[in-house]
């Protein structure tokens, strides 16, 4: 499984947010999921919102990276403003 995750400094705009988890709906092959960052263990949460693709294998997110979808999500984060930072990771 590949997880492709996102935080946010600040917490987007959530009518706005909503119009760019349509375009992530999208994505060919994947689960997208998104929320709000409640709290920390120690203070307050260095990030304040979440999103998260699932794919089920890299293959998979492999094939969904070249698509006109993904790329139009990219793009789209961008005009939103809000700092973020991509990660991914492959779950065992």
């Amino acid at each position: 499984m590949v997880r492709v995750f996102v935080v946010y400094e600040t917490e987007p705009d959530p009518e706005r947010y909503e119009q760019h988890a349509d375009l992530c709906r999208k994505v060919p092959g994947s689960t997208f999921r998104h929320g709000r960052v409640f709290g920390a263990p120690m203070g307050e949460p260095r990030y304040k919102y979440y999103a998260e693709w699932e794919f089920p294998d890299m293959d998979v997110f492999k094939a969904a990276g070249r698509t006109d979808e993904f790329m139009a999500t990219g793009k789209d984060a961008l005009e939103m403003g809000v700092p973020f930072h991509v990660h991914f990771a492959e779950i065992d």
